[in-house]
């Protein structure tokens, strides 16, 4: 039967979430059950496409992210899928009524990866809308349930979120994207000049940006709330901790949250969310 590839697609797409992010794991866990296992097979999805580009060194990472892509249209396309975590994205996607767009910009991001770019203003924006911002918009459908007034009305806030975290990452693997992978995404910064004064003016966007995102959090519906709210603590826990290093530490070392400050985050959080929320 295949309601059972269906769900070990799902299974497949949940455990590959728990094995790389324990942040977005107890986030999740916070969701309503009904919404879980769609958001498992985004996460799963992108997961996939990060480690071509990020990880699999010593192969052919161009010819291996074209032919995700093509996976990825025909998956789409024939509503079916042998591999379990297109199998559940593709699922997803058309339960959901997801823009194909979206998975598209993403995907162009992905390449972009693939390149060796000199990020201008216009690029790192263009690169944080298909890294972050649109994969919060394809949540965004799971968390209004396909509704599409409330997703125009949620949709800048969700932006801001997505494009808040990426900034956080882009700070937090400083390190390694530069001496590892040789990027630089921050427009117009010589990694040998990174000082505090630029870092103080990275970190004025991603809180502005985390002030407006919060307003969208306190909309979302019970369903997805304080999934998203915990998600958000998270990220504003590790940003604080960003804050509170130098420049010089930034990119020597990567800046981390142990998981049990996560554990303890999760109990304060509910408490937070409890007397700001409701």
């Amino acid at each position: 039967m295949k309601k059972l590839f269906d769900e070990l697609s799902y299974k497949i797409s949940k455990q590959t979430t728990k094995q790389y992010s324990t942040s977005f794991s107890l986030g999740i866990l916070a969701l309503s059950p009904k919404i879980r296992n769609s958001i498992y097979a985004i996460y799963g999805y992108v997961r996939l496409a990060d480690e071509i580009v990020d990880s699999f060194h010593g192969f052919d990472r161009t010819t291996l992210l074209a032919r995700f892509r093509e996976q990825t249209n025909q998956a789409l396309e024939e509503k079916i899928s042998l591999n379990p975590i297109l199998q559940a994205f593709q699922e997803t996607i058309h339960r959901y009524e997801i823009d194909v767009q979206l998975i598209n910009q993403f995907l162009k991001s992905m390449e972009m990866d693939l390149q060796k770019i000199d990020y201008d203003s216009e690029l790192y924006k263009e690169y944080i809308l298909g890294s972050a911002e649109v994969v919060g918009l394809m949540c965004l459908h799971i968390f209004v349930d396909g509704n599409k007034e409330k997703y125009n009305q949620l949709k800048p806030s969700a932006m801001k979120l997505g494009s808040a975290f990426q900034k956080v990452n882009f700070l937090r693997d400083m390190k390694d994207d530069y001496q590892i992978l040789g990027r630089t995404y921050f427009p117009n910064v010589d990694i040998s000049y990174f000082d505090n004064v630029v870092k103080s003016q990275i970190e004025k966007e991603i809180y502005d940006e985390f002030k407006e995102a919060l307003e969208g959090i306190k909309k979302l519906p019970n369903s997805s709330r304080f999934g998203v709210y915990l998600a958000y603590r998270y990220y504003t826990s590790l940003f604080t901790k960003i804050k509170k290093t130098s420049a010089n530490k930034i990119i020597n070392q990567r800046i981390r949250i142990s998981n049990g400050r996560k554990f303890s985050l999760m109990m304060s959080s509910y408490v937070q969310y409890k007397m700001s929320f409701l």
